[in-house]
């Protein structure tokens, strides 16, 4: 045998041998992608990649950079428990049944599926910190079947030693901590109890000063603290073999507006935007408004306010809206500052390009427009919110497609290779992430409850006076209609049908015209009425 043949085949019979190698591993299952899901309390699209040019968020602009920017987004309800809840399930208020800030959601019902809890099942680990469901809608405030690694919550050493916790959970002010006694506490809760009784609106929590603005470093405050939280979480689950979903929870901007000082220095007062439109819109039900009880909830506000016996207008004062306003925008920068804690730490992981990246805001906010302050209506600055998400392998971009909330868990499925429940209510936005000029649904649907005082809903018949305000917004016109005793999952009958409205956003932006019985509307009115119809026979049982 000749050995330089013996020599040729051996290097053939390698040479194969690496080749079915490389094949081999090509064929290797790849990874689930991790997920990052960043949750953010009361954020409305004030942010660069909505189009504002003065707040300041490097961070967030830097993960729009690599993602998706949904322009037409919509939450199902314009309060922390029913959003959260959809966006959690991906089920709208009238299946959850959570519709306020203290139904219990497995009371509602006990079965119902949570994304995390989809995505144990799937192979994932599940850890979270911070806000992600309103607490009073959750057991223990955070669903404990929803995490596969228990629940993380700060504690008094995580923050500064000089300072302690912040008092009540958010000031740190030493003359501000000094007044939050017990005895304090005490007295305002039952305030708060009889405030509740009269509206389900006023908050149940307890309230100090609206702002504050004070040198101190970030981790003074529970975001700054929760961002470290979950950075060490994230480093930790990168090292196991299982894919995460880490999900952390920012408070800021809500209410109170409470920031480090070097976050309101960013801003200069006298340049803080003002809502030009402080009216209720010509021909629109007072029912569509409220006397913005969140706000007046806290002690520092009474003394700017005025309330007009005949209507919900409230007048704030404009030294007191640019406070506001101010703090608004100082709370958003603190905020984004978190969310690049988060990045940094992907970043410096080498997972930032391998990762699922959602953010999400879990309604708008109104800032003085209408003169109304904080959520609670079905008008657009209550219920357009931002979502941003990333994924591996797709290019960034931004949509004008119409998005709702509960599109989200369903996205996040698609994305991750993962079979979509069939009970969602949503649909994957991953087609409009990879053609930013798809159309996944012609409209979004969010809704709101108000109540009649028992003398109006007497007079006009009605044995309850529960009223469902259901907004449809497509790209131009936003349609509500209010219903009297009546949920989605009834046959829908006209004599419950209380008010209706109509906004044109391209001739009107400012909603100040309700043109639903304007003539000219007359054709438009009736196709989006259709489409309304539409909506509801798909939600009866």
């Amino acid at each position: 045998m000749n050995p330089k043949n013996n020599y040729f085949k051996f290097v053939m019979i390698l040479m194969l041998a690496l080749v079915s190698s490389s094949v081999f591993a090509q064929k290797k299952p790849v990874s689930k992608p991790n997920i990052l899901f960043i949750a953010v309390d009361d954020l409305k699209p004030i942010l660069a990649c909505y189009g504002n040019t003065l707040v300041k968020t490097p961070n967030i602009d830097r993960l729009a950079k690599m993602a998706t920017v949904f322009n037409s987004n919509y939450c199902q309800q314009a309060v922390c428990g029913p959003t959260r809840a959809s966006i959690m399930t991906g089920k709208r208020p009238d299946y959850t049944k959570i519709w306020n800030l203290t139904t219990q959601m497995r009371d509602m019902n006990p079965d119902i599926l949570t994304l995390p809890q989809y995505l144990i099942s799937q192979g994932y680990e599940t850890s979270g910190v911070g806000k992600i469901y309103h607490p009073s809608s959750a057991i223990n405030g955070v669903d404990p079947v929803s995490w596969s690694i228990p629940y993380l919550r700060a504690e008094e050493s995580d923050f500064p030693a000089n300072l302690g916790e912040p008092a009540n959970g958010q000031y740190q002010l030493a003359a501000t901590k000094a007044l939050m006694t017990p005895e304090m506490i005490k007295e305002r809760k039952q305030k708060n109890k009889e405030l509740a009784q009269e509206n389900d609106e006023n908050p149940k929590s307890i309230k100090g000063p609206s702002t504050e603005c004070i040198d101190v470093p970030d981790n003074a405050y529970n975001d700054g603290v929760n961002a470290l939280i979950a950075q060490k979480q994230i480093i930790a689950l990168s090292k196991q073999n299982k894919p995460f979903f880490m999900a952390v929870g920012f408070s800021k901007p809500h209410l109170p507006f409470v920031a480090p000082k070097k976050y309101w220095d960013m801003y200069q007062r006298d340049a803080m935007p003002i809502a030009p439109f402080q009216e209720h819109a010509k021909n629109s039900p007072l029912i569509a408004y409220h006397q913005s009880g969140e706000l007046r909830n806290y002690p520092d506000i009474t003394e700017f306010v005025t309330l007009p016996a005949d209507s919900l207008r409230i007048g704030l004062k404009l030294e007191k809206q640019k406070e506001l306003v101010h703090g608004y925008y100082a709370a958003v920068s603190y905020m984004d500052a978190q969310v690049g804690v988060l990045l940094n730490t992907l970043e410096s992981l080498g997972t930032l390009d391998n990762t699922i990246i959602v953010l999400w805001g879990d309604h708008g906010w109104h800032l003085g427009d209408h003169d109304l302050w904080h959520k609670h209506t079905v008008f657009e600055q209550a219920t357009k919110a931002p979502l941003i998400i990333s994924a591996p392998g797709i290019k960034s971009g931004k949509t004008n497609s119409q998005t709702e909330f509960v599109d989200v868990f369903p996205t996040i499925c698609n994305l991750a290779g993962l079979p979509i429940p069939n009970q969602l209510d949503g649909k994957s936005l991953k087609p409009l992430m990879l053609n930013n000029k798809a159309i996944v649904k012609e409209y979004s649907i969010s809704q709101y409850p108000r109540k009649l005082k028992k003398e109006e809903a007497a007079s006009l018949g009605y044995k309850k006076g529960n009223l469902m305000g259901y907004t449809l917004r497509t790209n131009q016109y936003r349609y509500t209609i209010w219903m009297n005793d009546f949920t989605s999952k009834q046959a829908f009958e006209a004599s419950k049908v209380y008010a209706t409205e109509l906004y044109d956003y391209e001739k009107d932006p400012l909603e100040k015209v309700n043109v639903v019985k304007d003539k000219k509307y007359e054709k438009i009115a009736i196709d989006l009425n259709a489409k309304m119809m539409e909506f509801f026979k798909s939600q009866v049982q």
